[in-house]
């Protein structure tokens, strides 16, 4: 190891420096510099191979002990710890994977009322639409879907993207809506805290929309757009 850091740090401080500092003789550092690599030497490298190539698969979530656990399907010898020892050593960290967010909280929610019941039917377009938040676990963490349905023709007229949750997201699919097919009658969410941010309402409000809630802890009352979102589209 005091072999492999001079190597390392040689071009900054120096041979002779940094020999004297680690108590290690400079006849010594050159020896086994113009050694050949050991056969343990050899099979670390390998198995730092083999790591990486897990590690980049799992899109960088894993850490050693799913490594170890997919060394071990593969009938490849090792141990745990030397498997944590090398990820350390050619510094693969495992990315940390966010949890799942509640997206309401009624408590600090002003809740409009149900304007639509549960009636999900209309005779022309644009006159209701439902806009509902789903998240989708990917290895990177959770991907926020939030989609806008025409309940006339069933159809998803807006929809955005995003790694968070947040009243940009809901806002970035109503937007898409309203570009696409002009302003609804009525809009109808769930009482998530997305859909009662003043941001959210400003927009709504902007183009006259009559903003509709669902009742607290009712998925009745959102079931068509429910419904898709379970699908993951």
């Amino acid at each position: 190891m005091k072999h492999k850091f001079i190597d390392r740090q040689r071009r900054s401080y120096g041979v002779k420096a940094l020999c004297d500092a680690l108590q290690v003789s400079r006849s010594g550092y050159y020896a086994a510099r113009g050694r050949a690599p050991s056969a343990r030497q050899q099979r670390q490298a390998v198995l730092t191979a083999e790591i990486r190539k897990i590690h980049s698969a799992s899109r960088e979530t894993y850490g050693a002990p799913r490594v170890h656990a997919e060394l071990s399907a593969q009938d490849v010898p090792c141990c745990r710890n030397t498997v944590a020892k090398l990820m350390r050593q050619a510094a693969i960290v495992p990315k940390c994977i966010r949890r799942f967010r509640v997206t309401t909280h009624s408590r600090r929610t002003k809740a409009l009322p149900n304007l639509i019941g549960r009636t999900f039917t209309t005779e022309v377009p644009n006159a209701c639409w439902l806009s509902d938040i789903t998240y989708i676990p990917t290895r990177e963490g959770w991907l926020y879907l939030a989609t806008v349905l025409d309940v006339y023709s069933r159809a998803i007229v807006g929809w955005a993207m995003s790694r968070t949750l947040d009243c940009k997201l809901a806002k970035d699919a109503l937007s898409m809506a309203i570009g696409r097919r002009g302003p609804p009658a009525v809009l109808h969410s769930d009482q998530g805290t997305t859909y009662a941010a003043a941001e959210y309402r400003k927009l709504v409000g902007r183009y006259s929309i009559r903003q509709s809630m669902s009742r607290k802890g009712d998925c009745w009352d959102t079931q068509s757009t429910m419904s898709l979102n379970a699908c993951r589209i």
